[in-house]
């Protein structure tokens, strides 16, 4: 079984959020489990850090898609043997900025040609026509809007005798476009149809996805039932509902290579639930980096997150006085919406002593913060998975979470039961409020004061199998099954 990976961003090569992370881990543990014998590829857009990363990169061919030639370099991963495709054009993806923005953050606006032909070449790559005659995948595994067209160029264009599959790992994320694009985009004008790509007037990359891949995941189990409903369905809920034989949730797993606390790079001591001692050493490192006041008996609230309504940080600065009043200590690192970054950087400008805001993303800082600080903020509306909150689990930082997706799958309430059957892992919001925010701090906040009973919150959560061992399992799993439908 020979599977394409198709991926817009791929950790360590580039990432902006969790899809970076499962596309850099998935393909690399299944393809070392003794159940899977074939091989894998990654297909990524040629980003200048891409081509810069890559291992032994050279071109294996060449292609013009969509109008454009493309170079197909052919590497490996800085951090494994990972073959990894790069599409390599100078025009589209060679260019100061993100995978998806400019420098000033807006979106570049031939993003649906850019990812078009992300997904046009591997439908190509899946054809009997492919330029590359020695390797051809039985199946394409493709990832969000961004890879959403290859279904269609498979079963439209192409007539590829592969199967495919869609992960959805954010349904809000849709890639819409006005339908102007179709002849540039080289697609047939009948796709433009309820039964085909169209959504709302618009083409829809991820409905195209979602309508012509032979199978669906998501990215936690609640999330793929969420999505069927009204609420978390984005309007594709019918035709969600419509394909529920065909959608399946597997739980993202973690890089035990890279979040591990026994191993960390990032961080100056290493610990387990054998011995937390080394957290200790952390958090008060974190503390001087960061400018806050060095206290053990402070506890910090730790957030790594973008900053937007989805994620429900829109809640939290309000009642920050009250627990910085309280003897809190925040470490926040992240950007997004303007307004929030703002009210933000206004508490840590209030209490710089107390509060530390850093914008942007770090790596280094991240892994330091999940490791120092002593619980972790993550009150989403929705969330199809998240992987903070796993590192949370990991790293003894219990996470304070509201009951939605990947949250409701992985993190189980303190309570006077979960505590009895050794289940306790975190805390979970009743309904997603500033108060009902506030309390649920406080309720762990009283927990936190009877240490023995933190540690074994603490142990519950790093005694998990959180690998990407266990899932992998699963997705080899869901690929036999469609490559025998």
């Amino acid at each position: 079984m020979n599977i394409l990976f198709v991926t817009s961003e791929a950790f360590p090569l580039i990432k902006t959020g969790g899809l970076a992370d499962v596309s850099g881990a998935l393909p690399k543990v299944v393809r070392t489990l003794p159940q899977y014998s074939g091989s894998i590829r990654l297909l990524i857009p040629g980003y200048n850090p891409v081509l810069a990363k890559l291992k032994n990169a050279h071109e294996i061919a060449k292609v013009t898609v969509l109008g454009q030639q493309c170079s197909l370099v052919l590497g490996t991963m800085p951090d494994s043997d990972l073959a990894v495709i790069a599409v390599q054009n100078t025009f589209l993806y060679e260019r100061n900025g993100g995978p998806y923005n400019d420098a000033q953050g807006h979106d570049w606006l031939d993003n649906p040609l850019r990812f078009a032909i992300l997904s046009r070449v591997a439908s190509i790559l899946a054809s009997t026509n492919s330029p590359l005659p020695d390797w051809k995948p039985d199946l394409v595994h493709c990832n969000d809007w961004q890879t959403g067209l290859t279904p269609a160029y498979m079963k439209l264009v192409d007539h590829s005798p592969a199967k495919s599959i869609l992960s959805i790992h954010n349904l809000a994320f849709q890639g819409n476009c006005h339908p102007g694009w179709l002849h540039t985009l080289g697609l047939p004008e009948e796709s433009f149809q309820i039964n085909g790509l169209e959504y709302y007037g618009q083409i829809s990359f991820l409905k195209a996805g979602v309508f012509y891949a032979d199978k669906l995941s998501t990215v936690s189990p609640t999330y793929a039932k969420e999505i069927q409903t009204e609420a978390f369905g984005f309007g594709m809920q019918g035709l969600l509902k419509s394909r529920a034989d065909d959608l399946i949730g597997i739980l993202n797993g973690i890089d035990a290579n890279e979040w591990s606390p026994e191993k960390d790079i990032h961080i100056s001591k290493h610990f387990s639930k054998s011995n937390l001692a080394g957290k200790k050493v952390i958090k008060a490192n974190l503390q001087e980096h960061l400018g806050l006041h060095i206290d053990a008996n402070a506890p910090i609230l730790g957030v790594v997150s973008r900053l937007t309504y989805q994620k429900g940080l829109d809640l939290l600065p309000s009642i920050m006085p009250e627990l910085v009043q309280a003897g809190c200590q925040f470490a926040i690192l992240g950007s997004g919406e303007k307004g929030l970054e703002s009210a933000f950087n206004d508490m840590a400008q209030r209490f710089p002593s107390r509060v530390s805001v850093t914008n942007g993303y770090h790596e280094h800082l991240s892994h330091n913060i999940m490791a120092g600080t002593d619980m972790f903020i993550m009150p989403s509306r929705f969330e199809p998975c998240g992987l903070n909150q796993l590192y949370g689990l990991a790293y003894g930082t219990p996470p304070i979470v509201t009951r939605t997706g990947g949250l409701a799958d992985s993190v189980c309430d303190t309570n006077e039961l979960s505590l009895k059957h050794h289940t306790a892992t975190g805390f979970v919001l009743e309904n997603v409020s500033e108060m009902s925010l506030l309390v649920t701090i406080q309720r762990a906040l009283s927990v936190w004061k009877d240490q023995p009973t933190w540690k074994k919150i603490q142990i519950n959560g790093m005694k998990q199998d959180l690998s990407w061992e266990t899932r992998a399992i699963s997705y080899l799993s869901l690929y036999n099954n469609t490559l025998e439908q």
